[in-house]
């Protein structure tokens, strides 16, 4: 079975979020908004999408 990728869009900046959402966005490549990272939907990713999907919006490609 071929993985999907999807791609990740930081569209909320992370000021004023909590060290753990900051970590997170950083762990998922995104550093400044509007950058987007191509991941594949692992489980481990689609967590750390869950934990910050009020601020990135997610395109499966």
């Amino acid at each position: 079975m071929a993985e999907k990728n999807i791609k990740i869009t930081l569209v909320r900046s992370v000021a004023g979020s909590t060290p753990r959402q900051r970590a997170t966005v950083k762990g998922l490549g995104l550093g400044k908004m509007h950058s987007s990272v191509v991941q594949a939907a692992t489980p481990s990713i689609l967590g750390m999408v869950r934990t910050v999907a009020h601020m990135v919006k997610v395109e499966e490609i």
